[in-house]
C-alpha cells in the first residue's frame, strides 16, 4: 500500500476489505456503481462488501447501486441482482452508459476500482474533499439518468430470452431477412431486437455487440 495526497493505493482486495470494513459498519449512506455483480465481491470473503449483513440490519442506512445494463442479459445475474435488492433493501438502477466502478461512503470517502494485473486488482481510496465531491457529482448524474431495476428488467425480458439466438445469428453474419425467419419474427421486429440488444450491451455496432457479448460470456 502507498499513500499520496489523501489517496491510498491498495493492491490487494483482502487488505482493502480489512481497511474499510469499519467504515461500512458506521456509514449512513453507501453509493455503488459496478459493471458486473462481482467487482465488489471479494474472493477472500463470502459476501459483497456493500451488502454486509451486520450493516444491512441497520435501518438508518441508505444503499444505492447502479449496474451496467448488460448484467441483466444473463438470467442468473438478473435473478441474483433482484435477490440482493430485496434482501438488503437497496435501491438499484440500471444504466446503458459506461460506469466508473466506484463506492462512495457518506459523501466523504471514495473507493475506485482499478485494473487487474496478475490476478490482483488495485483500488484507490480517496479522502480529499474536492476529489470526493467530483466523483459524487458524477455518480448523482448517472443515478438520475439510470432506470429503476424493475422497470428495466421488464423492458429487457424479451431480448434477454432471444439474446443467445440473436448473437449466434449475428456471429454467423446471417442477413436480417433470414435471421428474422429463423426466429419467427418480422424483419422490423428483428432489427428492433438487435437495436435493443446493442443498447443493453453499450455497443455502437453489431461487431462491438458481439465482442462485448464474448467478454460477458454470453456467447
Amino acid at each position: 500500500m502507498r499513500t499520496v495526497d489523501a489517496v491510498t493505493i491498495v493492491h490487494d482486495e483482502q487488505e482493502l476489505f480489512q481497511r474499510t470494513k469499519h467504515l461500512f459498519m458506521t456509514a449512513t449512506e453507501i453509493a455503488c456503481a459496478a459493471n458486473d455483480l462481482w467487482v465488489w465481491a471479494w474472493r477472500h470473503q463470502p459476501y459483497d462488501i456493500t451488502a454486509l449483513s451486520d450493516v444491512q440490519r441497520r435501518t438508518d442506512m441508505r444503499v444505492r447501486k447502479i449496474y451496467r445494463a448488460d448484467v441483466l442479459l444473463d438470467p442468473g445475474a438478473s435473478h441474483e441482482l433482484a435477490k440482493r435488492r430485496d434482501e438488503f433493501g437497496a435501491q438499484v438502477r440500471v444504466s446503458t452508459e459506461e460506469i466508473n466502478e466506484t463506492i462512495i461512503l457518506d459523501d466523504r470517502l471514495v473507493i475506485l476500482a482499478g485494473d487487474s494485473r496478475a490476478g490482483r486488482r488495485s483500488y484507490s481510496v480517496i479522502t480529499q474533499a474536492g476529489a470526493v465531491q467530483g466523483v459524487t457529482s458524477l455518480f448523482e448524474a448517472a443515478w438520475r439518468s439510470a432506470t429503476d431495476l424493475a422497470v428495466y428488467d421488464a423492458k429487457i425480458a424479451e431480448i434477454r430470452r432471444l439474446a443467445p439466438q440473436v448473437l449466434d445469428l449475428l456471429g454467423q453474419g446471417i442477413k436480417d431477412e433470414a435471421a428474422a425467419r429463423a426466429l419467427g419474427l418480422s424483419v422490423r421486429t428483428y432489427r428492433r431486437r438487435v437495436a435493443e440488444l446493442m443498447d443493453a450491451l453499450g455497443a455502437e455496432s453489431r461487431f462491438q455487440a458481439g465482442a462485448r457479448a464474448r467478454e460477458l460470456g454470453l456467447v
